[in-house]
């Protein structure tokens, strides 16, 4: 049943899925079901719609970076594994670091890893803004996150990870253009540049855009900022303004000293 519905939705995706991949799905599929009753994974669990709005949905990423092959690749708050785990079944040779901050769910998705027999797959216990000050920080080509907080927030937590060269994807949904415009700031002072969106349709109808950011310059090194101070305290386009007005140096230490102080008040408001 499942895997009927998963091939219909990938044909009308124009994606064509081997048996192994189909059967890895499937597993993968019936793994969620059984754990989803001991812990909240997804509500979404018939068979067409979780083909469609979880495995389809996430191989939407291959839409804007078709060629993942060799690279190496975190996603960043992953959940239940989207959209990493149905990119490695269908990029095998990508090194996957799955990294989200709920045991649980780690403790599920090494158990998933092993039944898929999946190899070059890293799961990861912690917090976005505490790996990013890690060994993990600007060391992957390709940092993907299907998260529903804001792309101004999102792109604090992510963006660190990225390499120079390397790239955001994030998964949203239709009319992006109010939340990437709310961004500018976020984007230009952590390193990035944002593409053109590319807005693609599931095969249910549902729309979806697809945010990619090159990261050109490294993070400052005081981002991201301490949990829950990106969400109180997003970076704003005011901030951005004003910087561009400063020459190079100025600019550089008012960048720094903003940053040190957004530090110093979340200390003060904890």
């Amino acid at each position: 049943m499942f895997i009927d519905e998963l091939t219909s939705a990938a044909r009308a995706f124009g994606i064509t899925l081997n048996r192994r991949q189909a059967g890895q799905c499937d597993r993968f599929y019936r793994l969620v079901v059984d754990w989803n009753q001991r812990m909240n994974l997804t509500a979404i669990t018939a068979p067409k719609d979780f083909a469609i709005k979880h495995i389809i949905d996430s191989l939407t990423i291959l839409r804007a970076e078709p060629t993942l092959d060799g690279l190496r690749v975190i996603d960043v708050g992953t959940g239940a594994g989207f959209p990493g785990l149905p990119l490695k079944i269908f990029c095998p040779s990508i090194g996957l670091t799955l990294l989200d901050s709920l045991s649980k769910r780690i403790n599920f998705l090494e158990r998933a890893v092993a039944a898929l027999e999946l190899k070059g797959v890293e799961c990861i216990h912690a917090r976005a803004e505490i790996a990013a000050q890690s060994e993990y920080r600007e060391a992957f080509d390709v940092v993907v996150a299907r998260a529903v907080a804001r792309l101004n927030v999102l792109t604090e937590y992510c963006l660190p990870f990225a390499k120079v060269g390397g790239k955001f994807v994030a998964l949203k949904g239709s009319n992006i253009a109010e939340e990437l415009d709310e961004a500018r700031a976020a984007i230009k002072i952590l390193g990035g540049r944002a593409l053109e969106p590319i807005n693609v349709t599931l095969p249910n109808g549902d729309p979806r855009s697809i945010v990619v950011i090159e990261k050109q310059t490294p993070t400052p090194a005081h981002f991201p900022r301490r949990s829950g101070i990106p969400e109180r305290k997003p970076l704003s386009n005011a901030l951005l303004t004003g910087v561009r007005r400063l020459d190079r140096r100025t600019r550089d230490k008012v960048e720094f000293l903003t940053g040190v102080a957004e530090l110093v008040s979340g200390f003060a408001g904890d």
